[in-house]
């Protein structure tokens, strides 16, 4: 049966080496992450048992670990390799990506990328 249900992960924020420049790659930066997860919620809303549920704080912990120790040069691999693992590890058919680097420019608040990926 097809379903529209999402599981979200919103402002999960992560400090991680990042960035193009050298004197990027000798510090940590702030990454928030939104995650938009395609996940049938129903089973666990009808029978209201948790093994149902997509373990979102697994999800969380296993990304937030991954980032920390990591480095990486661009906001786009991290969609990438983000993506890659909540498909794998966590058999999501659905996932929607969002990458923030705030302060990454003096004069915006924020720049970010969006990714949208399914299983293959």
């Amino acid at each position: 049966m097809y379903s529209r249900d999402r599981v979200l992960i919103e402002g999960l924020t992560v400090l991680t080496t990042i960035g193009v420049y050298e004197w990027e790659k000798t510090i940590k930066q702030k990454l928030i992450l939104d995650l938009e997860i395609a996940w049938d919620n129903k089973p666990a809303g009808e029978s209201d048992n948790v093994s149902f549920c997509l373990d979102y704080f697994v999800v969380s912990q296993t990304i937030t670990q991954f980032i920390e120790s990591s480095k990486f040069e661009l906001i786009e691999c991290v969609a990438e390799r983000v993506a890659e693992i909540v498909i794998k590890q966590f058999s999501v058919t659905w996932l929607k990506v969002k990458v923030s680097k705030p302060n990454a420019i003096a004069n915006a608040r924020n720049v970010a990328v969006t990714i949208e990926r399914t299983a293959s």
